[in-house]
Parts: C-alpha cells; structure tokens; sequence
C-alpha cells in the first residue's frame, strides 16, 4: 500500500511540475474572454449562450489536458528507463498500475473542480454540482482508457491518436445508433441489419459519454440522483473493465 502511495503522490507532482495548473488557467482565462465577447455580440440570451459555450470549451480542453499528460508521462517513463526501475522492486506489477492510475484519478478530479469554477460566473443551483461530479466521471474514465493505450501503444501519436478516436466515437455512438435505425426503416437488407446490429455491438462496449456532463444541466437545473447515480455506477464499472484490460496487457509483456 506504501507504495501505491507513494507513486501515486509522485504522478500528482509530476503533473504539477509540468505547469498543468498554469495550462489550466490559460484555457479559463481564454474560455472567460471569450464569454465576455459572446456577451458583447449576442442579441438575446447572452447568458445561455454564453453558458453552452464555455462548458464545452472547458469539457473538451480538461479531457485534451489529462489524455495528453498521462500519455506523455507514460511514454516518457517507458524511454527513461524508469518503468523498468520501478518494476525491479519487489512489489507486483498491479501496483505500479494501480499506482499511477490511483494519481491520475487524482488530477483528473481536480481538474473537474477546476474547470467547473468558472461556471459559477453564469450558473446557480444544483446543476454545476451535477456537471462537475459527470465532469470527473467522465476525466476517470478519460484518464484509465489513456493509461491503457500509452502501456499497450507506448507511442505518443498513436495512443493520443486511440484516446481521441475512442473519446469522439464514444460520444457519438447514439447518434450512430439511431442513423443506423432510421437506415433499416426503408431498407430490411442483409447489410443494413450487419451494420445496425455492428454498431449496436460497438454501442455496448463503449460507456454512454454522450449522457455525461449534458449542458442541459447547467441551464435547467441538476438532473434526477438516480440519473447521476446511474452514471458513477457506469464510471465504476468501466473503470474496473479498462484497468484490468491494463493489468492483462501489462503482464504479458517482457521487459
């Protein structure tokens, strides 16, 4: 557990060192200018627009931050030589898994509580809470899913590139499931049942990231507990799916 600890203390350094605060309050500061000047431009509901805007830019940038560092972090260590330092100890190679993914959990949910911040500017009530808590579901899962490609790629373009891929498609695959319905109502081909039956399989594997920090929240209020439960309930179990994925990569592996 000792050492858990401690690597897990040491990616939050890490992290802290490479200015990922400093990133941060680049993105705020530029997501801040830019509500203001929707604020100038926009005719009616400035406050909405505004809203909208800077929630996805905030989503969207926090989720490029944290796949990039674990990536490069991973890589890095993998050509430093220092993973295979830390696995020359006597402790199991589970440990250095659950060890840095322990610390990038960590700067995954601070980086949910940080970009959340903001959004107290232009909301009020429960619904910021709701968006901030799906917020670190969502960076949780962002964060095992990279840590999983930077081990099995141990490339920084490709394993970027797959966190991306994974990340676009898992947000867009309800909208793929329902072009593919609308698809087999004109047609009952063999091909068109292939693909809606691929993508329903697809849909399956993937977590509903398209039902995870929804706007909708931020401007009409929190969402039912039983709709955010569902989420940290889909967050955990996928969770435990992509870590053991990691962990079986991880032991095949000669180094």
């Amino acid at each position: 557990m000792a050492f858990i600890t401690s690597l897990a203390r040491i990616t939050v350094r890490e992290a802290l060192r490479n200015r990922l605060l400093w990133v941060a309050a680049i993105v705020i500061a530029a997501g801040l200018g830019l509500a203001v000047f929707l604020h100038q431009v926009a005719i009616t509901e400035s406050r909405e627009i505004q809203t909208v805007v800077l929630a996805a830019l905030l989503r969207f940038s926090s989720v490029f931050i944290l796949a990039t560092m674990v990536v490069a972090s991973i890589v890095r260590e993998s050509n430093d030589k220092v993973m295979e330092l830390l696995l020359s100890l006597p402790y199991p190679r589970s440990r250095y898994i659950i060890g840095k993914f322990a610390g990038y959990a960590l700067v995954a949910v601070g980086l949910a509580c940080i970009f959340s911040l903001p959004l107290a500017l232009y909301v009020r009530g429960g619904g910021i809470f709701a968006w901030m808590l799906s917020l670190a579901c969502e960076l949780l899962i962002v964060a095992a899913v990279s840590l999983f490609c930077a081990l099995s790629l141990t490339q920084m373009l490709s394993a970027v590139a797959a966190v991306a891929a994974f990340y676009l498609l898992a947000r867009s695959i309800s909208a793929m499931q329902l072009i593919a319905v609308a698809s087999m109502a004109g047609s009952s081909s063999f091909a068109d049942r292939a693909i809606a039956q691929v993508v329903d399989l697809v849909g399956l594997l993937l977590p509903a990231l398209d039902r995870m920090t929804e706007t909708a929240w931020l401007l009409h209020g929190a969402p039912d507990p039983r709709v955010l439960l569902g989420l940290v309930a889909q967050t955990a179990v996928y969770l435990a799916f992509v870590v053991a994925a990691a962990l079986f990569d991880f032991y095949r592996r000669n180094f």
